[in-house]
């Protein structure tokens, strides 16, 4: 494979082809190895079975980085949206980088505080159905913002801080009814969908809740949507912000923060492009724009963006099949490991650990062993030959693959390693039957 084929197959820095030397003599091998980080993807395989996660620690840091710097010239905290990936060892690697999180729940919000205590100050709480208990708890721990998105909401928020004693810091998420082009599950910013409330009620709501004693107006909130690679439905939501932003100053209001909620999406196909400094660099600029002279803290919500790219889930080849003209790749993980081709019809690259210059190429189905019909990674895609007990990995399945991982046909959920660098990390054994059958009867 040139070098100019494999760039677009591979996630640097987490996932690169490499000349891999083995024998006494170190002799050159004809195929080419995956690696993750300093270390091949087959050891990992080989050492802790599959299906596997497996992160980079390296990407996730440089992701970050690149975030934080597009943003630079203003105030702000980024709180990664914890439902994208929310094991506790990315939540390690993520709050000693400084952010702060996004949580929809009063689970996630446990994840937070299990890994820092502390971090309870830089965690915002968003979702359209908390219950009593998650807000009682969250007031408890004096998060920084609620993100209120109803006003049914906002009362019984009222009522829980009352009980409390404690005063709850909010913001309403408007919804500014701003079309994003991506899926429709994962769009959030019309009338039609169930988030926010509608922006031409806003400032009724905010009047009102500046009256209760137990609530502090802090700021606005908006999201309009997941995986949206155009930089200009975030500029028509903030546009929409900031001019209410100004009425609500005028109304005698102090908004000290803006959520601009997440949304950025990643180049999941080979032949779109991926330089994620640029695109952080136009998505920073296209929020920034609008918001010139308000003198706000921008709170930021990426997921996706910072851990998509820096996962993939390992797979055995368990089986081959033909039914007369189609070609099926059986492997061991299944929809319940990873849903969301099945979920969305997502694409994901789909690579071996090894490649060879010579493999020649078929056209396949990549599937599942669960009794489905949309249990699929994969169809008539062409891939290298492969023979089974080979060994492939799905890219840029960082975000949205263990979180939404289940037991479906008990089925064990995978295990989870962190790789950085050089070392790796078990942050998530795999199951097994008994931890799937310990709490029936």
């Amino acid at each position: 494979m040139s070098r100019t084929a494999r760039r677009g197959i591979e996630r640097p820095p987490a996932f690169i082809y490499r000349e891999q030397r083995s024998g006494l003599l170190r002799r050159k091998s004809e195929s080419l190895a995956l690696f993750c980080d300093e270390i091949p993807l087959q050891r990992l395989a080989d050492s802790f079975g599959t299906p596997l996660y497996v992160y980079s620690a390296t990407a996730i840091r440089e992701r970050l980085q690149i975030f934080r710097h597009a943003f630079r010239r203003v105030p702000h905290t980024i709180c990664y949206s914890v439902k994208a990936n929310s094991s506790l060892g990315i939540l390690r690697l993520i709050g000693a980088a400084g952010c702060g999180f996004d949580v929809v729940s009063g689970g996630e919000m446990e994840r937070v505080l299990r890994v820092d205590r502390c971090a309870a100050k830089r965690v915002v709480f968003s979702g359209v159905g908390k219950t009593s208990e998650e807000m009682t708890a969250a007031l408890k721990v004096r998060i920084l913002l609620f993100n209120v998105e109803s006003e049914s909401e906002l009362w019984a928020l009222a009522e829980c801080a009352a009980r409390s004693k404690e005063k709850a810091r909010i913001a309403l998420r408007v919804n500014p009814d701003v079309p994003a082009n991506t899926h429709p599950y994962i769009s959030t910013g019309l009338q039609q969908h169930k988030f926010g409330v509608p922006i031409g009620e806003a400032r009724k709501l905010y009047a009102q809740a500046a009256g209760n004693r137990y609530l502090e107006v802090a700021g606005v909130s908006v999201h309009i949507g997941s995986q949206i690679s155009e930089v200009d439905p975030f500029s028509a939501a903030m546009e929409r912000v900031a001019d209410l932003v100004r009425e609500l100053r005028r109304d005698g209001h102090r908004i000290d923060y803006i959520d601009a909620g997440g949304g950025l999406g990643i180049a999941y196909d080979q032949s779109e492009s991926d330089d994620f400094e640029v695109s952080a660099g136009e998505y920073a600029e296209g929020l920034l724009r609008p918001l010139r002279g308000l003198r706000v803290h921008l709170l930021l919500e990426p997921g996706r963006a910072i851990v998509g790219p820096a996962g993939a889930l390992l797979t055995h080849v368990l089986y081959r099949k033909t039914n007369k003209d189609k070609k099926f790749v059986v492997v061991d993980a299944a929809m319940n490991d990873f849903l969301r081709p099945s979920l969305y019809e997502a694409y994901h690259e789909i690579v071996p650990l090894r490649f060879r210059k010579q493999d020649a190429l078929e056209k396949v189905d990549v599937v599942g062993p669960v009794c489905e019909s949309g249990d699929f990674f994969a169809r008539d895609r062409a891939l290298p030959v492969t023979s089974e007990g080979d060994v492939f990995a799905i890219l840029d399945a960082g975000a949205y693959g263990m979180a939404l991982a289940s037991n479906y046909n008990t089925r064990p959920r995978p295990a989870e390693v962190l790789v950085d660098g050089g070392s790796v990390r078990v942050i998530r054994r795999r199951e097994t039957i008994s931890d799937l059958l310990r709490g029936e009867s």
